[in-house]
């Protein structure tokens, strides 16, 4: 069996990775609709309790530790297009259905729950078959050049999904009723399936004369793949590193508006504009790593994958360190600044990290791709449905022990502080492969062993990793 870096058959042009891109706006553009649309139905409309919505996305990101096979179901395929097309069509069931069971709610409370449950199931399923194998296809044909641009790409185009879903459904809803929500969500799924098997016809044609080269290994069952893939130090390691940096991500989304709130005295509108800084410091971050990606803007060494995953955990680390400092300063302290930093620093260490996502795929055992891809994006799940958790956990708990608000909150950005540096250690292990010495993101990469063995270590708040604004492509949404 083959080992190390393997360059896959011609790389996709740019045309070929929008079109991947796309389709993660449909996936993105059903996720909102169920993540946020009907999360405010159910609280505002239905007066229902807000833990009924809170407990459906934690659990569909549950569900997405089914993502390993997925990605084990590609690998033994060979193609990733009847994953991607079928885990959309299950993702568009989903999302009707969940529409449909907040419809019941008003008139058979406990059968619409129940329905509910079933569609949110639902959702985890389609995101899990059809996230996991677009990435596992860039992984498979983009070149490495292009990787960390590939990465924004994508991702920017499914935060457009976000958005203009989020705008046309809120558009078309106006007044609510029950009528205009099943006519938006039946127009939102139907043509997230139609433009996705549009998108995919011919993509991944050029591949078929590879496929004799890859033919499954007979009698292969995910057990015995999954095994694998953990052997593999690298594997097991960059499993570690992408669970802690998307907890140290996660946690801080639901309490940094409180935070401003309680301490700064924001109003709600001027905690949502907060948000909105971060929001533009992480699309600074992904579009500055994506041009360092060329090695034309800061030279060689400064467009390693490298050195922006552990600057960017480091920078994150910092800056919420300074919002350490600013629950002890008070009101002087320049707060917008502060976040506008935090967003910068995610949004650079975020895009690397997918980018070294992306070439690690194609790292060890040969057709095991799709199952490494399904491994980190499950832990990046786990992560980000334990991330909200963890802040807002951690956040009450220190209130409860310490008679200060701000000191309380300070404590939680300080241990959130430093598991990005924990992060940072585990990415400083990231190695470029012996064949690539000029360590840059052109190049291949690979992983340092741990040294120790490890253990196994990224939809309401309004960020890119949030229910509102799902996580990055491929990875938790």
């Amino acid at each position: 069996m083959s080992q190390g870096h393997r360059q896959g058959p011609q790389g996709f042009s740019w045309f070929a990775i929008a079109r991947l891109g796309l389709i993660q706006a449909c996936l993105g553009g059903v996720v909102v609709l169920a993540t946020s649309t009907l999360n405010r139905i159910m609280v505002v409309e239905l007066a229902l309790p807000a833990l009924l919505p809170g407990v459906l996305v934690a659990m569909h990101y549950l569900v997405q530790i089914l993502r390993p096979r997925m990605g084990f179901g590609s690998d033994i395929a060979g193609r990733c297009s009847p994953f991607i097309l079928g885990g959309m069509v299950i993702l568009a069931l989903g999302g009707l259905l969940g529409a449909y069971a907040v419809v019941l709610m008003s008139t058979a409370l406990s059968l619409g729950i129940a329905l509910s449950f079933v569609a949110f199931f639902l959702i985890g399923l389609g995101v899990s078959a059809c996230g996991t194998s677009v990435l596992v296809l860039l992984a498979k044909r983009v070149d490495d050049t292009r990787r960390a641009g590939a990465a924004t790409l994508v991702w920017l185009l499914m935060i457009a999904g976000f958005a203009i879903t989020a705008g046309l459904a809120g558009h078309f809803l106006d007044p609510y009723s029950e009528d205009r929500l099943l006519a938006v969500a039946a127009t939102v799924t139907g043509l997230a399936i139609v433009a996705t098997a549009l998108l995919l016809a011919g993509l991944e044609r050029q591949a078929e004369p590879h496929a004799a080269a890859h033919k499954p290994e007979p009698e292969l069952n995910f057990r015995t793949a999954l095994r694998q893939v953990w052997d593999e130090p690298e594997a097991r390691h960059f499993t570690v590193f992408v669970f802690v940096s998307m907890l140290a991500f996660s946690a801080q989304d639901l309490i940094l508006e409180p935070f401003a709130g309680s301490v700064f005295g924001y109003t709600p509108g001027e905690s949502t504009k907060l948000s909105g800084l971060q929001h533009s410091g992480i699309l600074i971050g992904m579009l500055v790593v994506a041009a360092a990606g060329s090695g034309r803007l800061f030279g060689r060494r400064l467009g390693s994958l490298k050195f922006w995953t552990i600057s960017g955990c480091i920078a994150s680390g910092f800056a919420l360190a300074g919002l350490v400092a600013a629950g002890v300063y008070g009101p002087g302290w320049p707060l917008n600044w502060n976040v506008m930093l935090l967003g910068v620093a995610n949004g650079a260490f975020s895009i690397a990290a997918i980018a070294s996502m992306m070439r690690l795929a194609n790292e060890g055992r040969a057709r095991r791709e799709g199952t490494r891809m399904g491994l980190w994006g499950a832990a990046q799940a786990l992560a980000f449905g334990a991330g909200g958790l963890l802040g807002t956990g951690l956040s009450d708990i220190s209130r409860a022990l310490i008679n200060d608000t701000a000191l309380a909150y300070a404590t939680v950005f300080g241990l959130e502080a430093l598991l990005f540096i924990v992060a940072a250690r585990l990415a400083s292990q990231i190695r470029e492969s012996p064949s690539s010495p000029g360590n840059t993101m052109t190049q291949a990469s690979a992983l340092q062993a741990p040294q120790a063995p490890s253990a196994l270590n990224p939809q309401g708040a309004r960020t890119a990793l949030s229910p509102s604004h799902p996580a990055p492509s491929g990875l938790a949404n």
